[in-house]
């Protein structure tokens, strides 16, 4: 049996996977994978994901080529989630930037943008 099996995904059959830059330690997203989504990315080491909004698994950066190379692979204690090291390449945000924690809240509420947008959107996802 191997460790992706005693994984606890959801109902659903997720489970929760943060991907974080290799380099910088930055967090750049929280995906859900499943099973599938998982041993793609362990066999072909790049970014798998399960996008529940189109029900399918999704080659992270895909549409824009800024795909992740997995460097390391890490599972909770509880078999709850999944931490992914990842080489990024240009930015991982669908919105250009180089993290999806790019806004930062202060104590009142008050949002900032805190990080430079490395592209933008309308030219990376043209529709």
């Amino acid at each position: 049996m191997s460790k992706i099996d005693k994984l606890n995904f959801d109902e659903k059959g997720l489970i929760p996977a943060v991907i974080q830059d290799y380099k910088t330690g930055k967090v750049l997203t929280l995906c859900y994978m499943n099973k599938d989504a998982l041993e793609k990315t362990l066999n072909e080491g790049k970014v798998y994901v399960f996008r529940r909004s189109k029900n399918r698994i999704m080659l992270k950066g895909e549409t824009s080529g800024n795909i992740q190379s997995v460097k390391e692979v890490f599972v909770d204690c509880a078999n709850n989630s999944i931490l992914i090291k990842a080489e990024q390449r240009s930015a991982a945000c669908h919105e250009g930037y180089f993290t999806c924690y790019f806004r930062q809240i202060d104590k009142t509420g008050k949002e900032t943008i805190v990080e430079k947008r490395i592209f933008d959107p309308k030219d990376v996802y043209k529709k």
